[in-house]
């Protein structure tokens, strides 16, 4: 316990024998009453008629913290000619004072200009419907342009494929973030037909295989073939010759398909020829064939 100052209450008593006065200093404790704030969420910033979406998500979600979010969808409640009851009107005063409250935190959070226009708004309801009606209505267009981006979306043999498999995951949470939903099989399918020209024969393995795969095994798959490229490019090979690590080998005559064992002759030692990694277990020496 903390003590601001320090009280001396003097009791005098006489010693057996000596008469000496003894000074006895006693502390009288004053505590401290700390008031804590109440921590509320971040206040967003203000609203200049751009982003509006985010805008409001920020600000719904401060108004949540000061528990005055309902009021963002409650109609104002009116009371009965002549109504006398107490506990009716008191109720209804404080509906007005909270109503009061959060119209004035949104307004708050728009800039000077917006401010003039929106503040003849009587309750908080008008308010935030207005301004859903305006700004959503305008942020409409921004689902056609993020439609563009992704059908114009294409790879570039000059970049990194997984920088611009990154590039390409942001326009897809665009979309999602539009309320628009594509499912995973649908991703992959789009990420492998976007693949650069020189992943061609990458590309057209994939396109044939059956087995369904998903984004992040994708992107394992990917970045395992990129690092085999550049391998394999220091090591003086031209990577589009790889083949997509795929060791499926056709014979012409017959047509039949047959898979690499390492224990064939003909085939040579494939330790020799290939020091990349798999791409399937990711360790190095072999191919796969799945």
């Amino acid at each position: 316990m903390m003590f601001q100052s320090e009280i001396m209450a003097t009791a005098t008593e006489i010693a057996s024998g000596s008469g000496t006065p003894i000074v006895t200093p006693t502390p009288v404790p004053i505590q401290n009453h700390v008031h804590v704030p109440i921590n509320h969420g971040e206040k967003p910033e203000k609203f200049n008629g751009t982003e509006f979406k985010r805008w409001q998500q920020k600000m719904l979600f401060y108004l949540t913290t000061l528990n005055l979010a309902r009021f963002l969808h409650e109609e104002a409640p009116a009371l009965k000619e002549g109504e006398s009851d107490r506990q009716v009107v008191a109720a209804v005063d404080a509906w007005k004072h909270s109503d009061f409250l959060c119209r004035n935190y949104i307004l708050n959070g728009l800039d000077n200009m917006l401010y003039n226009v929106y503040s003849p708004l009587k309750t908080a309801k008008e308010l935030w419907d207005s301004l859903e009606k305006k700004y959503k209505t305008e942020d409409a267009g921004t689902k056609k342009f993020v439609v563009g981006k992704f059908l114009d979306f294409v790879m570039v043999d000059s970049q990194t494929v997984i920088s611009q498999v990154q590039s390409f995951q942001i326009i897809l949470h665009d979309i999602h973030s539009e309320g628009m939903s594509l499912n995973e099989s649908f991703q992959v399918a789009a990420l492998v037909e976007k693949l650069p020209p020189a992943w061609k024969d990458f590309k057209n393995y994939f396109k044939h295989k059956r087995k369904e795969m998903t984004m992040d095994e994708l992107n394992v798959r990917l970045r395992i073939e990129e690092d085999n490229r550049k391998s394999e490019k220091r090591n003086g090979k031209n990577p589009i010759e790889s083949k997509a690590n795929v060791v499926e080998q056709v014979h012409k005559p017959h047509n039949k398909k047959r898979k690499f064992t390492g224990n064939d002759p003909k085939q040579g030692d494939s330790s020799k020829k290939f020091k990349g990694k798999c791409y399937n277990c990711g360790k190095t020496r072999h191919r796969a064939s799945d």
